[in-house]
């Protein structure tokens, strides 16, 4: 089974960088996604390990996420709960000339699986 996640979006915040207590970086977004409704709809995106750049992009950036869906569970408030969320494994800005391949690197990814 595979997990493929693809978002086309804007960035509805600055991009959040934080150090994990693992020791762990990560790059958190949270994408607004239209949908033919007229309401959007907001993912949360992490992106571990990601280079210092993935930082820059700013509110209202277009972006490709590329990754797959995770739902995480912890202890807060002293109950558990959980979060859904997509892990990058690649988020560029639609206008670099390299969201097009992509998002055919995730068409072949999928094109690669066998029911």
């Amino acid at each position: 089974m595979t997990n493929v996640a693809v978002l086309v979006g804007r960035l509805a915040r600055p991009a959040e960088e934080r150090e994990l207590p693992s020791g762990d970086r990560l790059v958190a977004y949270e994408v607004t996604v239209p949908r033919e409704s007229g309401r959007a709809e907001s993912v949360a995106v992490v992106w571990f390990d990601a280079p210092a750049s993935a930082a820059s992009l700013d509110v209202d950036e277009k972006v490709v996420v590329i990754g797959r869906v995770r739902r995480r569970f912890f202890q807060a408030g002293g109950s558990t709960q959980s979060r859904t969320e997509v892990v990058a494994a690649r988020v560029v800005p639609t206008r670099s000339k390299r969201a097009r391949q992509v998002l055919l690197d995730a068409a072949a990814e999928l094109e690669g699986v066998t029911p």
